[in-house]
């Protein structure tokens, strides 16, 4: 439910204006009490937005109704759904709802008002609200009540195109528990990350609330009934590694003081075998995962592979990992062979494994061929912050 309501301008209806000078009412309002005279005191007036017969209403709309010259006595907005609630203002002037309306229902408002002597005028009014033809949903990443490393940025994944980019943005807040420059950008009209400017400050709580119910989000798209969420997750402590395909070694930083320094093998230097250069984030962690190249169009007859690894944590999803081989140890800190993976000894491979947490950093340099957004669902540091708000 909105809480500012969206009115445009001529919408308001004013629907009881009693003439003064006689005791019958006129239009879509009554006033009680007999005959009056000229200079009897003005009866008060109703107005409701949304306008009367208006169609195509947002649900995530107000009704407001207000008195003029004159106090709310009685408001009631009912529809098939039921009753809507609201509250009145201190000075009694103006009813606000506090509900929000069902797509598709047709509502019927009914108000009375009373001028300063008594007299009493009644209004009623009827809308109709918009039926949408899709009703969307946010997906989010991270999930609720987790704990991340400084990498993971916020996900949002609408379950149908969103046209109206502008909107969606404006009903969807960050705050965080210290101050953190960050922005939004579009991956595609269902996809919408929210990243900081640098890594995550360790520590930090990040809430994200989307109010998106009824929200009109272009072309007969609505935010859903379960679209208005409230998302709260911390930030971890700070792991960030460097892995250099020049030297052989990755370097592990922990709260930005240097841990351990690990011999590695990565992709071997031809074409289809490098590790990709760029700003990894890991996404998942399996003891035990069986590794195939066809599932990123390696064929086993043409050098790809089916093995079993330990201590795989995964850090793209074109088949990036640091894991545990054993096979290579001889080669590692010495020369490249695997087919992209950054290999360690199965000890090594054990103790990153177990450190390593959902949002840390892997970067890799010393490659020729860059990570891209076709190579990873977080490819959100590789894209310079100049250019993030594209």
């Amino acid at each position: 439910m909105a809480v500012v309501a969206r009115w445009a301008a001529g919408l308001v209806a004013v629907l009881a204006l009693v003439a003064g000078c006689t005791g019958g009412g006129s239009g879509d309002g009554s006033r009680s009490g007999g005959g009056g005279s000229q200079d009897q005191t003005a009866p008060a007036t109703v107005t409701v937005e949304p306008a009367k017969d208006a169609t195509g209403v947002a649900p995530d709309d107000q009704v407001v109704v207000t008195a003029g010259g004159g106090t709310l006595t009685g408001v009631k907005v009912a529809g098939a759904a039921g009753e809507i609630k609201g509250s009145l203002d201190a000075g009694k002037t103006t009813w606000t709802s506090k509900t929000p309306l069902a797509f598709g229902a047709r509502y019927t408002v009914t108000a009375e008002a009373a001028n300063a002597t008594g007299e009493k005028t009644t209004a009623t009014s009827s809308f109709t609200t918009a039926k949408a033809r899709k009703q969307v949903f946010p997906a989010v990443s991270p999930l609720r009540g987790t704990t991340v490393g400084v990498g993971m940025p916020i996900r949002v994944y609408f379950d149908a195109p969103v046209a109206d980019r502008k909107t969606a943005l404006a009903r969807m807040t960050v705050t965080t528990s210290v101050p953190t420059e960050g922005a939004w950008r579009w991956f595609s009209d269902t996809e919408v990350h929210w990243r900081p400017k640098v890594y995550w400050k360790p520590g930090t709580q990040v809430a994200l609330d989307t109010d998106l119910y009824g929200v009109k989000l272009g072309e007969g798209v609505y935010g859903g009934p379960k679209a208005d969420r409230h998302i709260e997750f911390t930030i971890g402590r700070s792991h960030v590694s460097i892995a250099d395909a020049r030297t052989h070694r990755m370097k592990v930083y922990v709260d930005g003081k240097l841990a351990r320094t690990l011999p590695v093998s990565m992709g071997k230097e031809v074409k289809g075998r490098f590790t990709k250069t760029g700003p990894h984030v890991v996404t998942d962690k399996n003891r035990v995962k069986v590794m195939d190249s066809t599932t990123y169009g390696l064929a086993l007859d043409a050098g790809g592979y089916r093995t079993k690894v330990d201590y795989a944590t995964r850090i793209s999803n074109s088949g990036e990992f640091v894991h545990s081989a054993p096979w290579s140890v001889a080669q590692q800190g010495r020369t490249n062979v695997s087919h992209g993976c950054i290999n360690l000894s199965p000890a090594n491979a054990a103790w990153f494994f177990g450190l390593a947490q959902v949002g840390d950093v892997v970067e890799v340099v010393g490659t020729p061929v860059k990570l891209s957004a076709k190579d990873t669902d977080v490819p959100d540091w590789t894209i310079p912050w100049d250019r993030w708000g594209e």
